[in-house]
């Protein structure tokens, strides 16, 4: 049995990616999506068909140009979500414009907006995670739009801080990115690399965790942004993992054994200390914590500068 299979059986995998071939190829329970992953695809000729329609839509709006350029921006992120869900039983991430992410009233608006256009398009909401970024404003956007019934993936998430904070306000899952706190640390530290039970992004999912079965949050933790396949097993047993269609192909392709490392009944025995978050103390744990605050903020902008060359793109593409 491969190594992929073997995961498998111990954790959900989900395919992270845009491009709807490697969905297909791979056929994972869930897809997720972000600005660079949409960017990149929307770039192949393959996927062409799928911005042109996009184009088209928000042209037959008449909205005034920026108003066309969002809608533009909103239906391509709902053309690809709705493709991939043709080859996925599960649920498809769909990301909200990282430039909201520090308002909680347009986040807020954004996610029901995608909404909206997804069951225009005739899928569920229940087919749909709202990804956000794990700001304050962001959580406190999520646990509103949780209430309505609108599930989310809280993204760019690299501390305990948000991932406390997440659980604290019922968001349906939370994304630790493990190979961008292994980027940091690797630099920070002039390391080669790791061993996957040392690996600090591997230690920080392991941790969330643990907590989040100890004390029974319905929260659920989906490693993602992984840098090799060690870091991928050393978190078998993982509630979901998103893996790239690289690391799935070598996890297909190797036939090492993948044994549990992570367990819901053995972390209800550890000894872990109940953590209360307000905003005050969720700013000053950010505060002190130099990789989780330079990695969000990375990541954010990021997001938003992919965002801005899918807007070149569609501009180009208008003329």
């Amino acid at each position: 049995m491969s190594s992929l299979d073997q995961l498998r059986q111990l954790t959900t995998v989900v395919a992270d990616t845009g491009e709807i071939q490697a969905i297909a190829e791979f056929k994972p329970t869930d897809a997720t999506t972000n600005p660079s992953l949409i960017f990149k695809a929307a770039s192949l000729p393959e996927y062409k068909h799928l911005l042109t329609e996009a184009i088209a839509y928000g042209k037959s709006k008449k909205l005034g140009s920026e108003a066309e350029l969002e809608l533009i921006l909103d239906k391509l992120a709902v053309n690809f979500g709705c493709e991939i869900l043709k080859h996925v039983p599960g649920r498809v991430s769909t990301e909200v414009d990282a430039r909201l992410s520090f308002d909680k009233t347009a986040t807020i608006a954004k996610a029901r907006q995608l909404i909206s256009l997804y069951e225009e398009a005739g899928i569920s909401k229940s087919r749909i995670l709202i990804k956000v970024a794990a700001t304050w404003e962001g959580i406190k956007a999520a646990e509103e739009l949780e209430k309505e019934g609108i599930c989310c993936n809280l993204t760019l998430l690299f501390s305990f801080a948000q991932a406390v904070a997440c659980a604290d306000a019922g968001v349906t899952l939370i994304s630790p990115f493990v190979g961008r706190i292994f980027d940091w640390y690797k630099k920070a530290e002039g390391v080669d690399g790791y061993a996957p039970a040392d690996d600090p992004g591997v230690q920080s999912v392991t941790r969330i965790y643990n907590y989040y079965k100890k004390f029974d949050y319905k929260t659920v933790v989906m490693g993602a942004s992984f840098r090799n396949t060690g870091e991928i097993t050393e978190l078998a047993g993982c509630d979901l993992l998103t893996v790239s269609p690289a690391l799935l192909d070598e996890l297909r392709s190797s036939e090492a054994a993948v044994p549990a490392k992570l367990n819901a009944t053995a972390a209800k025995s550890m000894d872990i200390e109940k953590v209360e978050i307000d905003e005050a103390t969720f700013r000053w744990m950010l505060n002190e914590d130099a990789m989780s605050t330079e990695k969000i903020s990375e990541g954010i902008r990021n997001f938003a500068a992919d965002t801005r060359k899918l807007e070149a793109l569609i501009a180009e593409m208008s003329k």
